[in-house]
């Protein structure tokens, strides 16, 4: 990453995140924008700016948006919990056993673990959350599929939970950190109640989202009182909130907001942990046809995009996966498409366009590295005779429009993993998918996936996600661009910023020095 070590002179700590969805966050109360960052200090308070509002619902099993993980990541925790090396640790869970087989894992509850509603974590507790996300019965939950796998769950005794699997799964560990719910709670929508180290305490839509630090959490207690979410979907308008003092915290900047912040922050370097790229419409004319595809991956210089637009930080890639996720990560598909533009005409002559065509880029608006990607894209794509119009739109116009419904022919965002797995960024674009957006649908691709399930073996399994990978690359399913540099402002006098390998915002560990 070119600059790198400038700008880590200037950081608070060094992370790995991310992360796609593109995507965002959620506000604060009226009163804190008033507020200013002496009274906040004194309260042991922050706001922290965020580019989009959240999902309508904050049921975490109800989650559609990155953004709304990024917060509650704060909120909710799993059996299992990630950490910022990548690797996963108890939370509600003590600890866990698995069998011989590997077919059957215990887990034992930690003693003592409260919802912030004050009850006790029970075992029923976590049968009734991984059976909703596994039955998906209940209007608006989003189904964990790796949990068809699970043949039986049962509370053994108020604190031991057996989950029995009809195969081995590699992978399985990874979505205990689907969040725990209490069974007889029915507000999670709008006042929702987790066991993490802070808890929700309002919410005004389109504005800002309170949370408090909960004093009976398990673990080691968040250092802040409260956090302040401020939704500012300007991208003018939040960089002008950080020079006045109303935010004293954001993620996701360009580098050339970051040039405008001033003397009052320092910035922490990481990597956002989400797959950059100008998603395709596969079922949509052009770009049904593979050789148009092609000929886009061609006639794109991602390096020059990442030099151009972000000032040279940024990493490459060319599938869908991120360095990150090291062992699963084929770095010899970033460069499969070398930047050639006869090349590019080339194909797209093959293909019946000679002259070239006309295509649309929608965009969110509020997602000015997005947008500044697109800038580029529409230069180098004319220099191929392809002329692109930058279509920009709210961001919860793009999620309707694009990503549920599918109504698009190209889009630029990053896709994010919902949690450490291979899994959580390759299934999505199986046939039969329901996020599958760009409408990808390659048999061998989903033979592949197949294969990658029914393995125990982890050395085959990661061998096949390479496959899936290149599969992707070689059908340009989409044209990679990288994984973009995640730069967070924090106010000087606050330190503690702490990335991870998927794109959450961890703020436990946020906390005044003076």
């Amino acid at each position: 990453m070119k600059k790198g070590e400038a700008m880590k002179k200037r950081c608070l700590s060094l992370l790995l995140l991310a992360g796609l969805l593109c995507a965002v966050l959620s506000g604060c109360g009226d009163s804190s924008t008033a507020e200013t960052p002496e009274s906040r200090a004194a309260a042991n308070a922050i706001v922290v700016g965020i580019a989009q509002d959240l999902d309508n619902s904050l049921d975490p099993h109800k989650t559609v948006k990155a953004g709304t993980r990024e917060v509650m990541f704060n909120v909710f925790e799993g059996l299992m919990k990630p950490t910022p090396e990548g690797d996963l640790t108890p939370a509600i869970a003590s600890d866990y056993k698995v069998s011989e087989d590997r077919l059957t894992y215990t887990f034992t509850l930690r003693d003592g673990v409260k919802f912030h509603n004050g009850d006790t974590v029970t075992a029923e507790d976590v049968v009734y959350s991984i059976q909703r996300c596994a039955a998906a019965t209940e209007t608006g939950i989003v189904p964990v599929e790796a949990f068809s796998n699970i043949t039986d769950i049962q509370a053994l005794d108020t604190s031991t939970v057996t989950i029995t699997l009809a195969q081995p799964d590699n992978e399985f560990l990874s979505y205990m950190t689907t969040a725990i719910l209490p069974a007889d709670y029915d507000q999670q929508d709008t006042a929702p109640v987790g066991t993490g180290p802070f808890k929700f305490v309002s919410r005004t839509a389109q504005d800002s989202i309170v949370l408090e630090k909960f004093d009976d959490y398990w673990g080691t207690p968040a250092q802040l009182d409260q956090v302040t979410f401020k939704i500012i979907e300007n991208a003018d308008s939040l960089l002008m909130s950080l020079q006045s003092g109303a935010i004293d915290l954001c993620a996701h900047l360009t580098s050339t907001q970051v040039a405008q912040l001033g003397e009052d922050f320092n910035v922490a370097e990481g990597t956002m942990n989400l797959v950059q790229a100008l998603y395709l419409n596969n079922d949509v004319a052009p770009f049904d046809n593979e050789l148009v595809r092609q000929a886009l991956c061609y006639a794109i210089d991602k390096q020059a995009i990442i030099d151009l637009a972000f000032d040279g930080y940024g990493s490459p890639i060319g599938s869908s996966m991120y360095p990150a996720f090291g062992k699963y990560f084929d770095e010899s598909l970033t460069d499969y498409y070398p930047h050639d533009t006869e090349k590019a005409k080339e194909l797209l002559a093959q293909a019946g366009y000679p002259d070239g065509f006309s295509m649309t880029i929608t965009v969110p608006s509020n997602y000015k590295p997005h947008m500044d990607t697109a800038q580029v894209l529409v230069q180098q794509l004319a220099e191929v005779g392809i002329t692109a119009e930058i279509q920009a739109v709210e961001w919860e116009s793009w999620v309707s429009d694009a990503y549920t419904n599918r109504q698009f022919q190209s889009t630029v965002v990053g896709v994010d993993a919902s949690n450490m797995t291979a899994r959580a960024l390759l299934e999505r674009f199986t046939s039969t998918a329901d996020n599958n957006f760009i409408n990808y649908s390659n048999a061998d691709y989903d033979a592949l996936f197949a294969q990658a399930q029914a393995t125990a073996d982890d050395a085959e399994q990661t061998a096949l996600y390479k496959e899936m990978e290149k599969n992707l690359t070689e059908h340009a399913a989409n044209v990679y661009i990288q994984d973009l540099a995640d730069l967070v402002a924090v106010r000087k006098g606050l330190e503690g910023v702490t990335f991870y390998p998927i794109y959450v915002l961890d703020l436990s560990g946020i906390h005044y020095t003076t």
